[in-house]
C-alpha cells in the first residue's frame, strides 16, 4: 500500500525528531539542535529521503497557532498593555537599528540599496516560537522581561505584516519588479484604493482595527460562552475540541479575512479566553498537540537550510551570525536600560530577541519573488536563523541570571528613573500554608484552610485571578513560584507548609527544591499522575505527593469494604450522595 506524502512527513519528521532530540539531550545539547538537524536529514539539499517541505510548514503553523493560544491563555489585555510604553518605541526602535547594520554589511559588498533594506528587515524580527519556547523552558514567561518580550513580539508581527503589505508596492522605487496590476482609474479616489501605497497602508491599518476591535468586544463574550455551555455538557473530548475549533478559527479567520497573521490570531483568542475561569483547563487540553506540532517547527526551518552556504561565503554567513545574535540583544538591551529597566529584565530580553524565524523566512522569499534580494541573501538569512536557533538556548545561562540580579542597581523615582517593575513585598504571615495554583484543586484546599482558620497565602500567575483573589481579601502574590525572589516573598521560612496544586509536576519542582533548600522543616505536599512523577518529586524534596488516581481507587475501595458483609441501611440516594462527595 503506498504511503502519503502527509503521513510519510509525519512520520519522518516526528520519529527523527525524536531520536536526534534525544541524543542531544543525552549529550547536553537543547533538543532543538536534534529537531533542526533531523530537518536537514529530510530536506531536499542532503541525499535520501526528502519530506515534502509545503506539508511540512503547514504542519508547522499548527504548531504554532497552539503554541501561542497557550501563550494568550497566560495574559491579559491589561498584561499587554502595561507594557506598551517599552514594547512599541522599542520593537521599532531595534528593529531600525538591525536593519541599519544588515544594510551596512550589503552595501559593503555591493549589493542594490532595496535587498540591503529587505536583508536587513528580515536580520531584525525575532522568531516567536524560539522565544516562548527559551521562556518556558527557564520559566521566565511570567517574569517582567517575559511580558515585555510578549509584548515586543506583537508589535514585531503587527510591523512585519505592514511591510509585507508595503514591500511590493515599494518594489519598482527600490529597484524591484512589483507584480501587480496597474490601476484602471485615475484621480483622487485611486489615493484611497489598495493598489496605491497610501491606499494598501490604510487598509490594512483598518483590518488590524476591525480585528482587535471584533476580539476585544465580540470574542471576549462569545468565546468564553462558547467554552462554558460546552463545559456544562461534561464531555471531556467535547470541551478538548472546542478548544482547537476556537484557537484553529480564529487563526484562520485572522489570517484570510483582516490579514492578521496565524500567530497573533491565535494569541489573541488566548488572550480573551484567559479572562474566563476555564482558562487553565484550556491550557492543559491544548498542550499535547500544542508540543507536537510545535516540534514540526523546527524540522520545517532545518528543511530549507542549504549546508553548502558554510562552505561558499563563510564570512558573510558569520557576519550575518553576528548581527543577528549581537545586534539583536545589544540593540533591545540597550533600549531597555534607557527606558529605566533593571539590568536582568533588559539581558533577558535582549538574549530572547537575539535569534530569527519565521517572519524573516516569509521577507525574504517575497524579496527573492520581487527581484529584490538575490537568493544568496535568502539562504544567508536561512543560514542565520538556523545557526542563532542553536545559539539560543545557550544564551539562557543557568548563572547569569542571578549574578545580574545581584549587581543590579535599584532605580528611585527620586533618581529621575522610571521603574514600572512591579515590587515583590514579603507577606507578614508566619506559619502559614503557601498554596501554589488556583484551579479546581486550588480553589477546593484553599476553602479547607479558610473553614479551618488557617492562614494561607496563593501565589497564582493568571493576572486576572489573582485581582479577583485580592479583591476579595485574600492574600495573593501574581507570579510563577518558580521566579526569583518570589516563594522569599510568601515567607517560605516561616511557612508550615507549601502545597503545590498546578497539574504540572515538572513545573512544580522547580520551586519544591527552592523551597525544601530554604527552609528543611517546610512541609511540602504535590500533585502527581504517575509513579515515575512522585519519584521525582520526592527526590526534590516532597513530603507528601498525591496521586489522583491511587486517592480515586482508595474512596472507591474504602466505600465498598465498610459495606461487605454489613446491612443495607442505606438509600441508593445516599450512596450516590456519598460517592459524589468524596
Amino acid at each position: 500500500m503506498p504511503h502519503t506524502p502527509l503521513i510519510a512527513t509525519l512520520v519522518a519528521g516526528l520519529g527523527l525528531a525524536f531520536i536526534l532530540g534525544t541524543l542531544a539531550n543525552r549529550l547536553r545539547l537543547s533538543p532543538l539542535v536534534g529537531y533542526l538537524l533531523a530537518g536537514v536529514l529530510i530536506g531536499p539539499f542532503t541525499p535520501g529521503f526528502v519530506a515534502d517541505q509545503a506539508l511540512a510548514r503547514q504542519l508547522a503553523e499548527l504548531g504554532v497557532i497552539l503554541l501561542m493560544f497557550g501563550i494568550g491563555l497566560h495574559f491579559s489585555l491589561h498584561d499587554l498593555l502595561s507594557v506598551r510604553t517599552i514594547a512599541v518605541p522599542g520593537a521599532f526602535g531595534q528593529m531600525a537599528l538591525v536593519t541599519s547594520l544588515g544594510f551596512i554589511v550589503t552595501q559593503a559588498i555591493g549589493w542594490p540599496i532595496g535587498a540591503g533594506l529587505v536583508f536587513g528587515l528580515a536580520l531584525s524580527v525575532a522568531s516567536t516560537v524560539v522565544v516562548l519556547r527559551a521562556l518556558q523552558e527557564k520559566r521566565q514567561l511570567e517574569t517582567d522581561g517575559g511580558r515585555i518580550a510578549v509584548g515586543w513580539l506583537v508589535v514585531e508581527d503587527v510591523a512585519m505584516i505592514l511591510a509585507l503589505v508595503l514591500l511590493p508596492a515599494f518594489a519598482d522605487v527600490l529597484g524591484g519588479t512589483a507584480n501587480r496590476a496597474e490601476p484602471e482609474n485615475s484621480g483622487m479616489l485611486t489615493f484611497f484604493e489598495p493598489h496605491t501605497i497610501s491606499g494598501a497602508l490604510g487598509l490594512t491599518l483598518a483590518k488590524l482595527a476591525a480585528f482587535f476591535a471584533l476580539m476585544a468586544i465580540v470574542g471576549r463574550r462569545v468565546i468564553p460562552a462558547i467554552l462554558h455551555y460546552v463545559a456544562h455538557t461534561g464531555s471531556r473530548e467535547l470541551f478538548r475540541l472546542a478548544v482547537l475549533a476556537i484557537a484553529l478559527g480564529v487563526a484562520f479567520g485572522a489570517a484570510e479575512l483582516f490579514g492578521v497573521s496565524f500567530a497573533l490570531g491565535a494569541f489573541f483568542a488566548g488572550m480573551i479566553l484567559a479572562e474566563s475561569q476555564l482558562s487553565q483547563r484550556a491550557a492543559q487540553e491544548t498542550l499535547p498537540l500544542r508540543d507536537a506540532f510545535a516540534v514540526l517547527f523546527f524540522v520545517s526551518v532545518g528543511m530549507l537550510f542549504n549546508p553548502m552556504i558554510l562552505v561558499e561565503q563563510p564570512l558573510l554567513v558569520a557576519a550575518t551570525f553576528l548581527i543577528i545574535v549581537i545586534g539583536n540583544a545589544a540593540a533591545a538591551s540597550a533600549i531597555a536600560v534607557m527606558f529605566g529597566y533593571s539590568l536582568p529584565i533588559a539581558v533577558t530580553l535582549g538574549l530572547s530577541l537575539a535569534q530569527i524565524g519565521e517572519f524573516s523566512f516569509i521577507l525574504a522569499g517575497l524579496g527573492v519573488e520581487l527581484n529584490l534580494l538575490p537568493e544568496t541573501g535568502r539562504d544567508l538569512v536561512l543560514a542565520g536563523a538556523i545557526l542563532s536557533i542553536l545559539i539560543n538556548p545557550l544564551l539562557f545561562a543557568d548563572r547569569l541570571m542571578p549574578r545580574l540580579e545581584n549587581r543590579a542597581p535599584v532605580r528611585t523615582e527620586e533618581e529621575g528613573r522610571i521603574d514600572i517593575t512591579p515590587k515583590l513585598t514579603t507577606t507578614s504571615l508566619t506559619d502559614h500554608a503557601i498554596l501554589v495554583g488556583y484551579g479546581r484543586v486550588g480553589r477546593l484546599v484553599a476553602e479547607t484552610l479558610q473553614n479551618a482558620g488557617q492562614p494561607y497565602l496563593i501565589v497564582e500567575e493568571r493576572q486576572v485571578v489573582a485581582d479577583q483573589l485580592r479583591a476579595g481579601g485574600v492574600d495573593v502574590i501574581s507570579g510563577n513560584a518558580a521566579q526569583p525572589g518570589l516563594l522569599e516573598a510568601a515567607n517560605v521560612n516561616s511557612a508550615k507548609w507549601l502545597i503545590s496544586a498546578i497539574p504540572n509536576p515538572f513545573e512544580s519542582g522547580n520551586f519544591i527544591e527552592h523551597a525544601r533548600a530554604t527552609n528543611p522543616k517546610l512541609e511540602i505536599i504535590a500533585r502527581a499522575h504517575s509513579d515515575a512523577e512522585v519519584e521525582y518529586l520526592k527526590r526534590l524534596g516532597a513530603n507528601l505527593i498525591i496521586m489522583g488516581e491511587k486517592e480515586i481507587a482508595r474512596s472507591i475501595s474504602e466505600h465498598n469494604l465498610s459495606n461487605i458483609n454489613a446491612p443495607d441501611t442505606t438509600t441508593p440516594s445516599d450512596s450516590e450522595s456519598r460517592l459524589t462527595s468524596e
